[in-house]
């Protein structure tokens, strides 16, 4: 019993070796002898919906096999698979590293659409993710304004492009809910007894958005906000432009019509 004790020794010893050098067994995916076969791996787990895995399996890729078609096509299946994760953060930061690594790939302009997808829909209390999500003129204007700017480098950059249209309508919306959100702040400084945050807020809205359906309220808003400042001059401007483009706006007084 000693001796089988004694013979025993040296396999523990190698398993300790093994586990003191923190040995990982080879994962699933990275068996594959060529980046073809590599990629398929990947791309059947992202068909089949197991993003995560598919993640993992692309990555295996590119550690692999760093360069050609195969590693590139793995970096734009993982920004598409952090988004159907809903992994907001991390469809941005791979993103840009494709567009920052390929510049002047043929797919460069999905990477920027899939970017401009991931700032429109993030949500500012991940942490809930039970929570709804908030219409986008209620959230941070930080993240609409992101993805305003990143369709119209689609628009501009790439007017040719399959996501060029579906960028420009949403371009609209976005502007809309930009606008909306500083009309709201608009409210409710006026709200508050706060004109001048008012006028200025609404002030924002005609310089940056005049093409959006809250220049009307906006101007109504500066002509009262100038008007609580006993501003009558400007507010009379306010209310000239307001006249000459809504006629027949709700915010003109019956006596001014």
């Amino acid at each position: 019993m000693f001796k089988s004790t004694l013979r025993s020794l040296p396999v523990v010893a190698a398993l300790c070796f093994l586990a003191a050098c923190g040995y990982t067994p080879t994962k699933p995916g990275s068996t594959a002898k060529d980046p073809q076969s590599a990629y398929k791996e990947g791309k059947d787990l992202l068909d089949n919906g197991s993003y995560d895995s598919a993640i993992t399996a692309y990555e295996q890729l590119e550690a692999r096999f760093p360069y050609g078609n195969y590693a590139q096509q793995a970096q734009i299946d993982t920004i598409y698979a952090h988004y159907k994760l809903g992994e907001m953060e991390s469809v941005v930061t791979s993103a840009d590293r494709f567009i920052r690594m390929h510049p002047n790939h043929p797919a460069v302009d999905y990477a920027y659409y899939l970017k401009g997808l991931a700032y429109e829909n993030a949500k500012t209390d991940e942490w809930l993710p039970f929570l709804p999500r908030q219409p986008l003129s209620e959230r941070d204007a930080r993240g609409a304004q992101n993805a305003f700017d990143t369709f119209r480098q689609i628009v501009t950059r790439f007017p040719d492009s399959r996501y060029a249209e579906d960028a420009r309508n949403r371009m609209h919306e976005l502007v809309e809910a930009l606008a909306t959100h500083e009309l709201n702040a608009a409210r409710y400084y006026l709200q508050r007894r706060a004109p001048l945050a008012a006028v200025n807020r609404a002030q924002y809205i005609v310089s940056h958005y005049g093409e959006s359906s809250a220049v009307e309220e906006a101007l109504g808003l500066m002509m009262q906000g100038y008007k609580a400042m006993q501003m009558d001059s400007l507010a009379a401007d306010a209310e000239r432009v307001l006249r000459q483009n809504y006629p027949a706006s709700r915010f003109l007084s019956a006596s001014a019509r």
